[in-house]
């Protein structure tokens, strides 16, 4: 049986470093088809945390426009970025994920 990644790749953005650093949350793009058991192994399998809390949330992906000006002629296209899965875990008092270890404050 092949072990499908269930972790696609954290989300850093302003809101989610305070949300870390204030109420011990981190937020990550996972697998759409992970349940909330399967990403709470993942993240303590990973990270070596203890998770008290998954939440997760199905996004939909954006319909995009596009204009290209190609020989002198106008083409217009119209797309969709893909559907995705949002999971965000509460932490165990006392844990703590590092995503920039090794940096240094002077």
């Amino acid at each position: 049986m092949k072990k499908k990644n269930i972790i696609i790749r954290p989300i850093l953005t302003e809101k989610i470093s305070v949300m870390g650093e204030e109420q011990g949350k981190y937020a990550f793009v996972v697998s759409p088809d992970a349940n909330k058991i399967e990403i709470k192994k993942a993240i303590e399998d990973r990270f070596k945390v203890s998770v008290k809390d998954v939440a997760t949330m199905n996004r939909k992906g954006k319909v995009k426009s596009m204009t290209v000006r190609s020989g002198g002629r106008v083409i217009r296209t119209e797309g969709a970025r893909s559907d995705w899965k949002k999971a965000i875990v509460t932490l165990a008092e006392g844990n703590r994920i590092d995503f920039f270890e090794g940096e240094t404050a002077v």
